[in-house]
């Protein structure tokens, strides 16, 4: 599998995102760069495209695929294409609290420690609707790593879409989410943009 090993502040100082998105707590000391030269259309849409592939950890393939779905869906296809990447499994796990990062959710859900309606799911594009109940699995939940998650992770605000027990570690999706409910920075009119062309 291709693993992304550029470090996290290096990437999101060139991406101008904040790594609070990621569940990253850090700052860099660095200062990006001002003197660079006007960023053309095209550069904006691509940054946005890698801004969505970096933030929810999704390689070209897979999000070009995500891409084709949401153009098959009802509505708008920009807000499709973000409701499709917020409802993966991984980045479920992460919303509700139950990883401090989403790299860390991903791994969580790879090593088989998460219960989709009571079945074992280790896929982390997994697609969860309205209703699925997530939980960590019953013997995993007393390990060290989930009290250390509970300790960092309990004063975190779960979106409005999700309902969540971070004591438990079990939640519930209410309800898919609206696009405003995805405090995600990425304008997803200028990928469609890009897409189309």
């Amino acid at each position: 599998m291709a693993v992304d090993r550029t470090p996290i502040l290096k990437r999101c100082r060139s991406l101008e995102l904040d790594p609070i998105y990621l569940g990253v707590n850090k700052t860099s000391k660095r200062q990006s760069r001002n003197n660079r030269r006007k960023v053309s259309e095209y550069g904006l849409q691509l940054r946005e495209k890698q801004k969505a592939k970096f933030i929810y950890g999704v390689l070209e393939k897979p999000f070009r695929n995500y891409y084709a779905k949401a153009e098959q869906m009802k509505g708008l296809t920009g807000q499709n294409l973000m409701v499709l990447l917020e409802t993966r499994l991984d980045n479920i796990v992460f919303r509700m609290g139950f990883a401090r990062t989403r790299k860390e959710a991903r791994q969580i859900v790879g090593h088989k420690h998460v219960l989709v309606n009571g079945k074992c799911v280790n896929i982390p594009s997994y697609r969860v609707n309205a209703g699925d109940v997530i939980e960590i699995k019953e013997n995993k939940k007393s390990m060290q790593r989930y009290k250390d998650i509970a300790e960092v992770t309990g004063s975190t605000l779960v979106p409005a879409w999700l309902n969540a027990d971070i004591e438990e570690f079990k939640g519930t999706v209410t309800e898919l989410p609206a696009r405003e409910m995805i405090d995600v920075p990425v304008n997803e009119t200028l990928i469609v943009e890009l897409y189309s062309k």
